[in-house]
């Protein structure tokens, strides 16, 4: 086995129209079938449907997803998608196509996207799996195609690959580590261990309050809870919780003293017999959107759920 088929393989594919999207994505995908390799595509659902029809029988043996619904939270993309994929695998090459970042992502979106595309590297480091994420050249700005170069050690453009001179992943994920603007029209609680309970409630009555009920609602108290506990035991023994309503959807923000030092917690599942440690990870799974900064003085995160 060669070098490159030992180590995590993560290209980004530049495409400016149908053509050249089918060109790069239908041909990885024929060669991982042809070579006996699980194939999993999660792209969104145009692009979806777009390789579906060009490989024809051969979409039977390829695991399709939807990522404007799977991935629409990235944080929940490498637990949730691709090592959900990857892990299920016999020992082997997995190859998968990813395409979390496409023009309808918003703004406050657009930074974990970033982080996730570079924490890809360190999550998969020295396993045999190999990332295609397409990038759409018409439709995506400048400073997106920049980022790529940055988070991708090789980038295909028009049929050639080459080596990325701008590929930095650790240094990606610091300068989008950014500080989160205070809203000043959320509802503020100041929580510590004895009143746990009392934050969950503030946070479901805010939630109640502006239309959401349900599953969602019931999602909502689970995120406060394991955000709120998580400060307690390991942000300084105490909090702060924001909870507002924007655009059809509650944000939940808990504030610590805590510093998180590991990028991919909350990203990587923890192995099975592991007592803890899923707190982040439940939150990424059952939000629309998570958002975290962190410093020296404490941490953030930031959550999102619709209504």
């Amino acid at each position: 086995m060669t070098a490159r088929e030992e180590q995590f393989v993560h290209p980004a594919l530049f495409y400016r129209d149908e053509r050249e999207y089918l060109a790069g994505t239908a041909s990885f995908v024929r060669e991982g079938l042809a070579a006996g390799e699980p194939v999993a595509v999660a792209v969104p659902p145009d692009n979806l449907r777009l390789l579906q029809a060009e490989l024809g029988p051969e979409a039977d043996g390829v695991r399709f997803l939807d990522m404007t619904r799977e991935g629409r939270n990235p944080g929940q993309i490498i637990p949730g998608v691709l090592r959900a994929f990857a892990d299920a695998q016999p020992a082997g090459r997995v190859r998968i196509i990813g395409e979390p970042i496409w023009a309808g992502r918003s703004a406050a979106e657009y930074p974990a996207c970033v982080q996730h595309e570079a924490l890809i590297n360190a999550a998969f480091q020295d396993r045999p799996v190999t990332i295609l994420c397409p990038y759409d050249v018409t439709g995506l700005d400048a400073r997106v195609l920049d980022d790529a170069y940055a988070t991708h050690p090789t980038v295909i453009d028009a049929g050639r690959e080459s080596r990325s001179a701008a590929y930095s992943p650790e240094a990606v994920v610091d300068r989008y580590n950014e500080p989160l603007p205070v809203v000043p029209d959320a509802g503020v609680y100041v929580f510590d261990a004895d009143s746990l309970p009392d934050a969950r409630r503030f946070a479901v009555a805010h939630a109640s309050a502006a239309g959401m009920s349900g599953r969602p609602l019931d999602d909502l108290a689970l995120v406060t809870a394991e955000l709120t506990t998580n400060s307690v035991v390991h942000g300084g023994g105490s909090g702060t919780l924001r909870v507002w309503s924007e655009e059809r959807r509650v944000v939940v923000e808990v504030r610590d003293r805590g510093q998180l030092k590991d990028p991919l917690a909350g990203r990587r599942p923890p192995p099975r017999a592991q007592c803890g440690g899923r707190g982040l990870l439940l939150v990424n799974l059952l939000t629309d959107l998570v958002r975290l900064h962190t410093d020296p003085d404490g941490t953030t995160v930031r959550c999102y759920l619709g209504l």
